[in-house]
């Protein structure tokens, strides 16, 4: 998740206008149409992810743990592609970009975009200690949740597709902005460079999907989804029927039904170039510093975070949604 740059935006309690109190409106005995989401599958997606040790671009670890989630797309069924790209970093250094797409029935036109960062933070910028601010973080939450869960959605979509084409994105060079302890001031976005990219220049020619799905963070036993600025500004509808599936589901603890900040996440350039009206489910804090989870860009983010019932509660209502969604 975003460092520095975004938490000046989130820390503005200024933007968590228009709270909500009401609760969504919730189906009395509403009957589940999706698969049984499978917590524990995903929990193991996470685990292997963090096994690879910091993501971190141009290691050894990136690479392998790359070629992983490429593997485990093609055994799940998708048409996996890979963008590859060299990203001028904000130091000047270049960043070997990897973006990997797993689509399902390529050939239908309606289509639902799902999409998570597997990119882990080079700096443990948020350590008091300095020496401890600059040694990665294994980013369990903060990366891996978000892909974990998207995994073991596409291993259900193997076995039960879809009425609607999903590709399932794994972007690269979310989380390699400035760190906190660089005080200088440059100039350009250094966050979210592979969304940015892919947004730019799409795996597929003018591609448009009727809505996007960001998971990011949604590892934390205390989870608290609330409904971030830039998904209402430009996905209010699709926020609501989020919403309201969790509330149908039972996972309300998890979905808050109320308004919060803008953060600058891997769906803002999704919804900028058009390619998809997209939401950020993210675990929001009112009570910390940062807008964030304590862990957050610390080392205390590893497996310790990550509880299956948040995967569950966040894996159950994603695939919800979408097997509720019917061809055009």
């Amino acid at each position: 998740m975003i460092g520095m740059g975004l938490s000046l935006i989130v820390s503005c309690n200024s933007c968590k206008s228009q709270k909500d109190t009401s609760l969504p409106e919730v189906v009395e005995s509403y009957v589940k149409v999706s698969p049984e989401f499978n917590p524990d599958s995903a929990y193991r997606y996470v685990e292997k992810q963090v096994s690879y040790g910091p993501r971190v671009p141009n290691s050894d670890a990136h690479r392998a743990c790359g070629d992983y989630l490429a593997a485990k797309l093609t055994e799940f069924g998708a048409k996996v592609i890979e963008q590859k790209a060299d990203i001028k970093h904000y130091d000047g250094s270049i960043l070997h970009m990897r973006n990997i797409i797993g689509s399902y029935q390529p050939e239908k036109t309606k289509r639902i975009l799902l999409f998570a960062h597997w990119d882990s933070r080079p700096w443990a910028d948020r350590e008091t200690d300095p020496d401890k601010q600059k040694q990665p973080i294994l980013g369990a939450d903060d990366g891996a949740s978000g892909v974990g869960v998207l995994l073991e959605i596409a291993r259900q979509f193997q076995h039960k597709p879809a009425d609607v084409g999903i590709d399932i994105i794994f972007f690269d060079l979310e989380d390699a902005g400035q760190p906190a302890f660089d005080t200088r001031t440059l100039p350009g976005e250094w966050w979210c460079l592979g969304s940015e990219y892919w947004s730019k220049n799409p795996h597929v020619p003018a591609y448009k999907a009727a809505y996007g799905i960001l998971l990011d963070m949604v590892g934390a036993p205390d989870a608290t989804f609330m409904k971030e600025g830039y998904s209402v500004q430009y996905a209010a509808n699709v926020v609501e029927k989020i919403w309201r599936t969790a509330a149908n589901l039972g996972y309300g603890q998890f979905f808050i039904n109320r308004n919060n900040g803008y953060i600058t996440d891997d769906h803002l350039p999704v919804n900028k170039n058009h390619r998809a009206p997209a939401v950020d489910i993210i675990n929001i804090k009112d009570n910390t510093p940062t807008g964030f989870a304590a862990h957050w860009h610390t080392h205390d983010d590893n497996m310790n975070t990550i509880h299956r019932s948040t995967l569950k509660a966040v894996g159950q209502t994603v695939m919800e949604v979408i097997y509720l969604e019917k061809a055009d």
